[in-house]
C-alpha cells in the first residue's frame, strides 16, 4: 500500500467520524490506552539513557512498552529485575 493511500483513507475515515460521531467509551479506552503507551515509551527511553551508564538497558519493544505503560514504575522495576536476575 502506498502511503498517499494510507493516508487518504485516514483523511476520510476523520471526515466521516467528524459527520458521524464517535462511541465515547471505546474512543475514551483507546485514548487512554495510547497515552500509557507513549508514556512507558518514555519512561523506558529515559531509563535507557540513565540506565546506560550503569551497564543497564531494556529493549524498547511492543512487550516492554505494554508492561512499562500499564504498570508503571512496578513495571519498569520488574522488567529490570528479570534483566539482572534471570538474563544476566
Amino acid at each position: 500500500m502506498s502511503s498517499t493511500l494510507v493516508i487518504s483513507i485516514m483523511v476520510i475515515l476523520i471526515v466521516i467520524l467528524l459527520f458521524v460521531g464517535a462511541p465515547v467509551k471505546p474512543m475514551r479506552f483507546i485514548g487512554q490506552s495510547m497515552i500509557k503507551l507513549g508514556i512507558g515509551i518514555l519512561l523506558l527511553f529515559f531509563f535507557n539513557v540513565i540506565g546506560g551508564s550503569f551497564g543497564l538497558h531494556i529493549p524498547i519493544n511492543i512487550f516492554t512498552v505494554i508492561i512499562t505503560g500499564f504498570l508503571g514504575l512496578f513495571g519498569m522495576a520488574s522488567l529490570t529485575a528479570i534483566h539482572l536476575f534471570i538474563i544476566g
